[in-house]
């Protein structure tokens, strides 16, 4: 019997297929969000993993037969599952692993109007309902199923998406994207159709979820080299790095020169302030100070939080914040109900680019203020352990826990927190110079190691 345990995270379920994650675990999961939505009809999608198809298959079975009917979208990126709950008004579950290996596969749940599910607002409940489905307990089912529908809203999607730079006076540009066999392949190409302007070439664009030229995780710098060497050798004007399920993107420059999140962040937060003066932007933690000081010097009001999408849509709800990104490459927009979008950033990106008339290299400069380490991922043993030796070595200096340990050493500052998918510690820090940087992600790495 699958150990629902392993596979229940913080924002989503994900584990491996079919060990962890199989078909009888994913009807439980039906029943479950039937049950805990309350609801009389649902949207479904999948991304182009080889065990989507039978999961959703699954799925919706369990939701069908208490009551509850399915629109099913087939392929989808998980922004356009966020956009159709947003747009029909319904709940929805995506089915993805985004970035990890190919023998992942999870759930990625909604409410209706896409509003999120995390540990604390459902997946717990989730958890307790699909439970008693596998111990032999599930509920009695509907006097009469629901019904399946299957729909394509790519088009609409895409012309939403467009939406977003509608109002820039648009320039040729050259752009290339790399989407890694996954969803981007689908949406990215029906997005730049409408773009006229913009001349397009799309990186592994065929939809693969064995992922045969490299992992779909653009966060980790090795697997942006194939884009950045297409963009110096094509000459084109930026490069897109999406993750599998093309909700995270990440941009290189003209000269090759990938861009963080924080600078992306940075970027976008000018602009929706431009838009919407004085408004409220969120920014996570891990985001450098530069993202505050800019929503400061353009009038806004900047709140930091912790990471996660969960978390994060829900504190733009109460806040009424324009804006959210976060350095892992998620960009949240209140006109795309508060759900995140890398398309939408690429849109935002674009936009800038137009209006200023500069090159990214240049759009970026005075936005890129620190140096970072970039995300460090160890593997340690016991990792609330580590926690607290490091947070006693740097007893000294001001410290929090929003979300693992951050500590503030003055010129330089750095986050420790263990993976809410993955068993591992990991490390970001910021500092006024490189060497500075270098010198004090070396005396962390010895700690955690040690």
């Amino acid at each position: 019997m699958p150990d629902l345990n392993a596979i229940v995270k913080a924002y989503d379920i994900r584990g491996t297929v079919p060990d962890q994650l199989d078909a009888q675990a994913a009807y439980a999961f039906g029943v479950a969000f039937a049950q805990f939505t309350k609801v009389s009809h649902i949207v479904v999608a999948h991304d182009m993993r080889p065990s989507g198809p039978e999961l959703v298959d699954a799925f919706q079975r369990g939701a069908l037969a208490h009551g509850v009917s399915v629109t099913n979208l087939g392929l989808a990126s998980s922004d356009l599952l966020y956009y159709a709950s947003g747009k029909m008004d319904m709940p929805g579950a995506m089915f993805t692993a985004s970035h990890n290996p190919a023998q992942y596969n999870g759930i990625k749940c909604c409410l209706a109007g896409a509003r999120s599910i995390g540990i604390d607002n459902g997946l717990r409940d989730m958890h307790r309902f699909a439970q008693a489905v596998l111990d032999g307990n599930e509920p009695p089912l509907a006097a009469r199923a629901g019904t399946l529908d299957h729909i394509n809203v790519l088009g609409e999607f895409a012309d939403h998406v467009v939406s977003f730079i509608a109002g820039d006076t648009l320039r040729p540009l050259r752009v290339v994207a790399d989407t890694a066999n996954g969803m981007g392949g689908l949406v990215v190409p029906e997005v730049f159709a409408r773009l006229s302007e913009f001349d397009i070439e799309v990186m592994y664009g065929e939809l693969d979820g064995t992922f045969p030229n490299h992992p779909a995780d653009p966060l980790q710098p090795a697997n942006q080299r194939d884009l950045q060497a297409r963009v110096l050798a094509g000459g084109f004007d930026v490069g897109l790095a999406f993750d599998g399920d093309a909700d995270r993107v990440f941009l290189v420059d003209e000269t090759g020169k990938g861009m963080s999140g924080s600078t992306t962040t940075a970027l976008l937060a000018s602009r929706f302030l431009r838009l919407s003066p004085g408004a409220t932007v969120l920014y996570n933690l891990i985001c450098s100070r530069a993202v505050p000081e800019v929503i400061g010097e353009c009038g806004g009001v900047g709140i930091r939080t912790k990471n996660g999408h969960s978390y994060i849509k829900q504190i733009m709800a109460e806040t009424g914040a324009v804006f959210a990104g976060e350095h892992s490459g998620h960009y949240y927009f209140a006109n795309n109900y508060r759900a995140d979008s890398g398309l939408i950033a690429t849109m935002g990106v674009l936009g800038e680019m137009c209006r200023s008339g500069k090159s990214l290299s240049e759009l970026r400069a005075p936005y890129e203020r620190y140096a970072s380490s970039g995300e460090i991922n160890t593997t340690v043993d016991d990792i609330g352990e580590v926690i607290a030796r490091i947070a006693s070595l740097y007893g000294a200096h001001p410290q929090d826990r929003l979300d693992g340990l951050t500590v503030d050493c003055g010129s330089w500052w750095f986050n420790v927190r263990p993976s809410n998918t993955e068993p591992l510690l990991r490390l970001n820090l910021e500092a006024a110079t490189r060497d500075e940087c270098d010198t004090h992600v070396a005396e962390l790495l010895a700690v955690i190691t040690a």
